[in-house]
């Protein structure tokens, strides 16, 4: 039986919960959460952080520790990530979560130990920055969340680590926010079923095509 997940939206919420993980790699299939942050945000204002190293069971590579310096030291004493996914969990409650990259990445380490550890995974809804940012910011050659927060003025001091790329984050989603507030017609909608349409490309050249895809098959010409 297929497992449900949330929706990925492309729209700016006044309430959510923008987060960020630091792992001890790039693979979701044999890598581990060191480090998990989160905050919480209702009506455009913060409202609670939620911040704390996780032990991974494992000795953490030395090209990890030099990305997020986080070291084996440090997480020696840390819950396992078992008991501290239960407490992220909690935190989040029903709201949709933002966080950078975080369809492709983070995500998907959640979603992986959800299963592993409660036999389920989180339905929440959620908005991915680096895809907003891609369809916002056409022009930008770059678009890691330190690239977006040099763009608009955000300081990246502490980048890499979980609850500072958090604020910065939430701080760069909210000046999306704004711009798509200001301009209406740049977040295309899709016609037959209402979902957002992205920018593909395919053998003919550039289209857009419906995010609800394989679900809804509209294209439109460019």
């Amino acid at each position: 039986m297929p497992i449900n997940r949330g929706k990925q939206r492309i729209e700016y919420l006044t309430d959510y919960v923008v987060f960020d993980l630091e792992t001890t790699g790039t693979s979701c299939e044999s890598d581990q959460v060191v480090e998990i942050a989160a905050i919480k945000v209702i009506n455009g204002e913060i409202a609670e952080e939620f911040s704390t190293l996780v032990n991974p069971g494992r000795p953490i590579p030395y090209y990890a520790s030099q990305v997020n310096g986080i070291t084996d030291d440090m997480v020696a004493d840390a819950p396992g990530f078992r008991m501290v996914l239960s407490e992220f969990l909690a935190f989040v409650g029903d709201l949709p979560l933002v966080g950078h990259n975080i369809h492709t990445f983070d995500l998907r380490f959640i979603y992986r130990d959800c299963m592993e550890f409660f036999g389920t995974i989180p339905q929440n809804d959620y908005v991915d920055s680096l895809t907003i940012a891609r369809i916002c910011l056409p022009d930008m050659k770059h678009r890691t969340l330190s690239d977006l927060a040099i763009h608009y003025g955000i300081s990246a001091n502490g980048a890499h680590r979980a609850l500072a790329d958090c604020r910065m984050n939430q701080a760069v989603y909210e000046k999306l926010g704004e711009l798509m507030r200001n301009n209406p017609g740049l977040i295309k909608k899709c016609p037959r079923c209402g979902n957002t349409l992205v920018k593909r490309h395919g053998k003919f050249g550039a289209f857009w095509g419906c995010s609800g895809y394989p679900g809804c098959k509209y294209t439109q010409n460019i």
